[in-house]
């Protein structure tokens, strides 16, 4: 429906979002939001002077930036029981999310053009929100990466030091230097040692116990990864973004090298502690790298509020409740996270742990400055018209019946929080709204500064 104001030279929006709190670069501004053609127009008092197409009422509600998730597993192709783009997608703008980088482990992994092209073939008219693919960095195309990368669609190259398989684990020092010599865009990587896992497998096939997890996959085996990889993208001058941090080790040494490497941690790891999640919840709990003890917890937070964290992704990584069921260590690392990523912030928002503006830092401003996203992360004048809005006063209940993945469950069904998105708009297209999926999927491939575009 068309909303027309009383006014004899006003300007037309596609979309005008009303009576919110906007938090803008400034901070939080009572201001409205007008959108056109896909991007922000306009800011401020705008009720008089504008018509619109399409009106949002954000009265009581706070608009942010569209969040970004930058770590997603969405399984397709290959694995598609588990998860595919448009569930995840769905998922994704049913929490909030207007932006997802994907993995490169599916089956076939993301190592060539194709796999790529493939994945932006399968994502066109089926994605919910805006998408963009990883390239899997292996001992195979190291050499090639550096063209790879400039690919349209491409959000950089993912390694794998261990927790992987195949062509995709990237555990020599000759291989990883190879990696990070051809090429230029920050280089993501999953920091695991695979020799000390290798080593130290014995000791949970022995027990079969869960609990066991995070004394397998130990500080250590994070720790010395995380040194080597450091060290050889300081060796080739090569900019680097550590995924999944875990453990207080890590973020004392990150805090010494932020000037070319960026850290990533996760709502999971900054919401569950060891042995508390694997009592409660067994396999459901099990990740990679693991969820540890509450003093790492407490040092993940402290590397929050001191600035050493620079992005919350979900690492949303679906298996089947089957899989899951399989006895320990048979059972798969992963659980669902990009549908609970903002209301498990929120939530964390509203205990006081941290604030709404550096919630936005970490999830729309910190992706967009560090991997170099066009025109996203940020309310103001000619980005991208990506919002989402929130309550922050609602109470709502997670359940499984609520995750939009195929795979069917959350770690925290019956977790009660506060703080939630409300509706969710996609370059200026409301896509959810009052909590409910409306028209069609609209997602579009991500841009990056880095890599050529067509005007």
């Amino acid at each position: 429906m068309s909303i027309q104001f009383n006014h004899p030279h006003s300007n037309h929006a596609d979309l005008l979002v009303l009576g919110g709190i906007v938090i803008t670069p400034n901070g939080p501004e009572s201001i409205d939001v007008a959108c056109v053609n896909g991007r922000i127009a306009a800011l401020g008092d705008l009720r008089h002077h504008w018509s619109a197409e399409t009106l949002l009422d954000a009265t009581g509600l706070h608009v942010l930036p569209g969040v970004i998730d930058s770590q997603v597993h969405f399984r397709e192709p290959g694995l598609t029981h588990k998860e595919d783009l448009e569930s995840g997608t769905r998922g994704a703008v049913l929490g909030g999310v207007t932006g997802v980088f994907e993995m490169p482990n599916t089956h076939p992994l993301t190592l060539w053009e194709g796999d790529l092209q493939a994945k932006l073939d399968a994502a066109q008219g089926r994605a919910w929100c805006d998408y963009a693919f990883y390239m899997g960095g292996s001992a195979v195309n190291a050499e090639q990466l550096d063209t790879l990368e400039m690919l349209p669609g491409c959000a950089g190259v993912k390694v794998f030091m261990g927790s992987s398989f195949g062509d995709l684990l990237a555990d020599e020092d000759d291989v990883l230097r190879r990696i990070l010599r051809h090429g230029k865009r920050r280089m993501a990587v999953h920091a695991e040692d695979e020799t000390r896992l290798r080593e130290r497998k014995a000791l949970v096939e022995a027990s079969g116990d869960v609990r066991e997890h995070h004394h397998w996959r130990d500080v250590d085996s994070a720790l010395l990864a995380t040194q080597r990889i450091v060290s050889l993208a300081a060796e080739t001058g090569r900019r680097l973004h550590v995924l999944h941090v875990t453990t207080a080790e890590e973020m004392a040494f990150l805090a010494q090298h932020k000037r070319r490497v960026t850290v990533e941690t996760t709502p999971h790891h900054l919401s569950m502690y060891a042995p508390d999640c694997y009592e409660r919840l067994g396999s459901l709990a099990q990740m990679n790298p693991p969820v540890r003890e509450k003093h790492h917890q407490d040092a993940l937070w402290q590397a929050i509020r001191n600035g050493v964290v620079d992005v919350i992704g979900s690492d949303h990584a679906p298996h089947t409740r089957a899989e899951k069921a399989k006895p320990y260590p048979q059972s798969p690392s992963g659980m669902t996270g990009v549908q609970t990523l903002l209301p498990l912030m929120l939530d964390h928002v509203n205990a006081g742990r941290l604030s709404l503006q550096r919630l936005v830092d970490l999830t729309s401003a910190g992706p967009a400055r560090i991997f170099g996203i066009e025109g996203k992360g940020r309310i103001a004048l000619g980005f991208d018209a990506d919002l989402t809005l929130v309550d922050l006063a609602a109470q709502r209940t997670i359940r499984n019946e609520w995750i939009a993945s195929r795979s069917g469950w959350t770690p925290y069904d019956g977790l009660h929080i506060t703080g939630w998105p409300i509706h969710t708009v996609i370059r200026g297209q409301v896509i959810m709204r009052d909590e409910a999926l409306q028209g069609s999927p609209q997602g579009q491939a991500i841009r990056f500064l880095e890599t050529p575009t067509n005007p």
